[in-house]
């Protein structure tokens, strides 16, 4: 079975087969899902010691901890993910990726910079690189669809 999905991979004139279009569909919703879960668990570390536990440590903590094993657990899809992609999409995903850590370093440590010597009127958060980084990779991943299509 293994060599049917290496064989489809490698020969783009051969279509892909239905195990393979099923092994990225659940790949996608396991993705999906572990996103949203750690999604779920950065609303609780954020804002479970003020509306929740009234700051406790204790609970601030296992709050941090669980983020970070979900964290760990949406890598692993994450990479599983894009293992099961073909080649093509696989290409686009890496470089949406590369140029979005590009960005991300480009534009975020002179910002960093900037907010510790106060030449921008407001303090630095990394919610702002968080969502720079989202708008660059679906920019570039949007702009490798098209260029490769």
């Amino acid at each position: 079975m293994k060599d049917q999905v290496e064989g489809d991979i490698m020969n783009p004139s051969r279509p892909l087969g239905d195990d393979y279009r099923s092994r990225v569909r659940t790949n996608t919703r396991q993705l999906a899902g572990w996103t949203g879960v750690w999604v779920g668990t950065c609303a609780l570390m954020a804002f479970g010691p003020k509306f929740l536990w009234n700051r406790a440590l204790v609970f601030t903590l296992l709050a941090i901890a669980l983020n970070i094993c979900v964290g760990i657990g949406m890598v692993v899809a994450n990479k599983k993910y894009l293992v099961e992609q073909d080649e093509l999409q696989r290409t686009i995903m890496l470089n949406a990726m590369g140029i979005t850590l590009g960005v991300a370093l480009i534009i975020g440590i002179p910002y960093s910079v900037m907010s510790s010597y106060d030449m921008i009127p407001f303090k630095a958060d990394v919610a702002h690189l968080l969502m720079l980084m989202g708008l660059t990779y679906a920019a570039s991943n949007l702009y490798g669809q098209r260029r490769y299509r």
